[in-house]
């Protein structure tokens, strides 16, 4: 567990802002779903995190099933040894588990807003190798479409480093950027 930063403080965040997130998350891992979907076969897992995140952002509740849901993503991708479709059900992980960001200007929590799209991007990358600018362009289509309610959270975190070459760290990067110049 990644001990919270002294200098991390809590925000006000409102269900209408982690729905809006949610909405918005669930469009970023849904572009990279039939990645997943090609490589699984009948796996319904991911699939299934990102209707229940659809239905927390239509005005559902936040309740255990979300968390199962998101979990059961999470384990769809360990499971892949795939890396395209691993990184696809990453994305459905982490946009199921955005109901549950934390206000706490960490930057930790900045994973929840962006990494479904970031591991959409990924996805996209490693299932079109021939597509040199494919993640690049996954990148802009999110910062196009981000709600204001989302830019707002993670407006209140950290802003993240380029990171060390890992190139989920530059797409998360790439993103945050993005999103704060917009």
């Amino acid at each position: 567990m990644t001990p919270i930063s002294p200098e991390s403080k809590y925000f006000p965040l409102s269900l209408d802002s982690l729905r809006a997130l949610g909405g918005w998350v669930a469009d970023c891992a849904e572009r990279a779903l039939g990645v997943y979907e090609a490589y699984s076969g009948e796996d319904q897992r991911p699939r299934e995190a990102i209707k229940g995140i659809r239905a927390f952002a239509a005005g559902g509740a936040r309740t255990a099933k979300l968390r199962t849901l998101a979990l059961s993503a999470y384990a769809a991708a360990r499971e892949s040894s795939d890396p395209a479709a691993s990184a696809a059900a990453n994305a459905a992980c982490l946009a199921a588990s955005s109901a549950y960001t934390h206000p706490l200007a960490d930057i930790q929590q900045t994973k929840h807003i962006l990494g479904p799209a970031a591991y959409a991007a990924l996805a996209l990358e490693f299932s079109h190798p021939e597509d040199t600018d494919i993640g690049d362009r996954e990148i802009s289509w999110a910062i196009e479409r981000v709600p204001q309610e989302a830019r707002e959270i993670l407006l209140h975190m950290p802003a993240r480093n380029p990171g060390t070459g890992n190139r989920l760290e530059r797409l998360m990067y790439d993103l945050d950027a993005g999103i704060r110049r917009k």
